[in-house]
């Protein structure tokens, strides 16, 4: 049976409560449900912008989302508006929405959204980096290896890159990225897109890692250029460097060539070789 109640996804405003369209103060107040990153929020959200939420308001966050979206299909296929939001940006970019949005589609729910500020396109336009091709990257893996293969993988995209990043993990990325993509690769750091404090670091990465080692607060956005037509060769010594490191924490050495070649762009033959070369070497 088709559904025909209305998913809509509205974006929020990533700092300012002013930046909301009056689409979406009508969309909160005539919502028969509002689902919510964080109730509190978007409760004081609405009470900036003096909109009074008639509606039924649940909570929406990563570890509810499993059930929570099969409760949200129900109400929409009895004919309701649910509206989801987040505690800032658009509802299933790195943030909770994607589950539901499937769900929704495959009971035959009208699903749309509200656009509003983004944090990706915000800080890709005052990064100064190359915007007419870009893509977004997400959060970094927060291991180690992990993150080293994922950056490795991205070393020959030619598309400017934005990430996110939390405070504290800011300057151990940043050094990776410098690793992975060669320390004058330039970037651009953005903390408090929008708000009081809002500043916009540009330099090469590894300069912008050190000048965050002393601690950054705010939200983040990361914005990297990419990798230039004519862009010096990778350096094989550090990228065998980095094959022994992961070597050392226990990866299987073919394994680790292989993928560190593919993410450098450079013939995996030519690195085993230069690898095997340093270990027999007493």
């Amino acid at each position: 049976m088709t559904g025909n109640g209305r998913l809509v996804l509205a974006g929020a405003p990533i700092g300012q409560a002013g930046d909301v369209s009056p689409r979406l103060r009508e969309l909160l107040a005539d919502a028969d449900v509002v689902a919510a990153e964080d109730t509190r929020r978007l409760r004081r959200l609405a009470a900036d912008l003096g909109v009074e939420l008639r509606g039924r308001v649940v909570s929406y966050y990563d570890q509810n989302e499993a059930g929570r979206a099969q409760e949200l299909v129900e109400t929409l296929k009895q004919g309701q508006t649910v509206v989801v939001i987040t505690d800032a940006g658009m509802p299933g970019v790195s943030d909770p929405g994607y589950r539901l949005t499937q769900l929704a589609i495959e009971a035959g729910v009208t699903v749309t959204a509200l656009p509003g500020p983004s944090a990706v396109t915000t800080a890709l336009a005052v990064s100064g980096l190359a915007s007419d091709r870009f893509c977004f990257e997400g959060f970094p893996p927060r291991k180690t290896g992990e993150r080293a293969r994922r950056l490795g993988a991205l070393a020959a995209e030619e598309r400017t890159m934005v990430f996110f990043e939390s405070p504290h993990r800011l300057t151990e990325s940043l050094k990776a990225m410098a690793e992975a993509f060669g320390p004058d690769r330039r970037a651009a750091v953005c903390r408090e897109l929008t708000k009081t404090y809002e500043e916009v670091r540009r330099g090469g990465l590894a300069e912008l890692a050190e000048w965050s080692a002393p601690g950054v607060k705010g939200e983040i956005t990361v914005v990297v250029a990419g990798h230039a037509p004519g862009e010096a060769e990778p350096d094989l010594g550090a990228l065998a460097a980095e094959v022994e490191r992961r070597v050392a924490e226990g990866e299987r050495r073919s394994l680790v060539v292989a993928d560190v070649a593919k993410g450098a762009g450079v013939p995996k033959r030519e690195l085993y070789d230069l690898v095997h070369r340093k270990t027999a070497t007493p």
